[in-house]
This record gives C-alpha cells, sequence and structure tokens, in this order.
C-alpha cells in the first residue's frame, strides 16, 4: 500500500498518507479471548481469575519480550492531525516512546487490578516476538504529534472500562 501511495501521489498528485500505530488499546476494545490483543487479553484474564477466586494466573512465555501501546483517543488524535498537517510521502509511525515488558505489564495489570495472586510464567509457551517498539520521530518532526494519555492512566480508564461492561 505504501508503494502504491506514493506512486499514485507521483503519477495523479494524490495525496495519500500511510500511518502505522502501534498496538493500540482502550475503552471498547476487542476482549474477545479467541482474537484479542495483549492488554485486553490479559484484562479479561485477570477478572475472570478473580471471578473464580484463583490464587495463580498463568501468563505465557518468561516476560521479557518488550512492547509499545497507544491509547486509543491518542491514536484518533494523530489520525486527524496527519490528516490535516501532513503532505509527505514518507510512512508515519504513531505511538508513545515508551516500552515496557510483559511481565512489568502483567504486574501492572494485576497491581491496577487488585489481583493478590501468583503470576505463574509458563516457560514452555511461546514469548513471541522479542521487541516492538517504534521510532515516532517524524510525526513530531512533521506534525508535532505525540501522546498525551500516560500509560497507567490509560490502563485505568480500560479498566474501569472493562469491569463496567463485563458480562
Amino acid at each position: 500500500m505504501l508503494v502504491q501511495l506514493q506512486s499514485y501521489r507521483q503519477q495523479y498528485g494524490f495525496n495519500g498518507i500511510y500511518l502505522l500505530p502501534v498496538n493500540l488499546y482502550g475503552p471498547e476494545d476487542n476482549f474477545d479471548p479467541r482474537s484479542s490483543h495483549v492488554i485486553p487479553a490479559l484484562i479479561q484474564k485477570v477478572h475472570d481469575a478473580q471471578k473464580r477466586g484463583d490464587k495463580q494466573l498463568p501468563v505465557w512465555g518468561d516476560g521479557s519480550p518488550t512492547r509499545e501501546f497507544l491509547y486509543s483517543t491518542d491514536a484518533a488524535r494523530g489520525i486527524v492531525m496527519a490528516t490535516q498537517k501532513y503532505d509527505g510521502d514518507q510512512p508515519v509511525n504513531l505511538g508513545t516512546n515508551y516500552e515496557i515488558s510483559i511481565r512489568d505489564l502483567v504486574e501492572l495489570i494485576c497491581e491496577l487490578m487488585e489481583f493478590d495472586g501468583e503470576i505463574v510464567w509458563e516457560t514452555d509457551k511461546p514469548n513471541g516476538q522479542p521487541r516492538r517498539c517504534l521510532d515516532t520521530n517524524r510525526a513530531r518532526e512533521a506534525f508535532n504529534f505525540t501522546a498525551q494519555v500516560e500509560f497507567k492512566q490509560g490502563l485505568k480508564n480500560t479498566i474501569d472500562w472493562y469491569r463496567q461492561h463485563a458480562a
């Protein structure tokens, strides 16, 4: 798609931009365990463990991979800003420049949800990609985008929304 947009821009003057948001999260996320991403999956997993009264929380891997996450309202704001202020042919990453290990993420979610059980790392299960973090300098330089929602607050908002809507 990037090459296609660049070709359309060159041949027809088409003002298309190519944005690459990092992993998104926030209220109204997909919490279906068959298709959700890491944050909503972990929130639901902790919630379900609490409902059952579990004293252990099994989590795949060893927790060492790192990820970057972008809150949904920051992503929406970044997309709007880019459409209004960016007219370049280069791809633009939208992210936070904040990277967290899966281990720290699980511990933070457990803390925010007041789960006091033991986290059991299932090291016989896959870790996934070791690292996902974007260089977001172009977004800052081209249209002054920086994320505004602090990660812990975004998690609190997402957890609160989930608890209000969980079945």
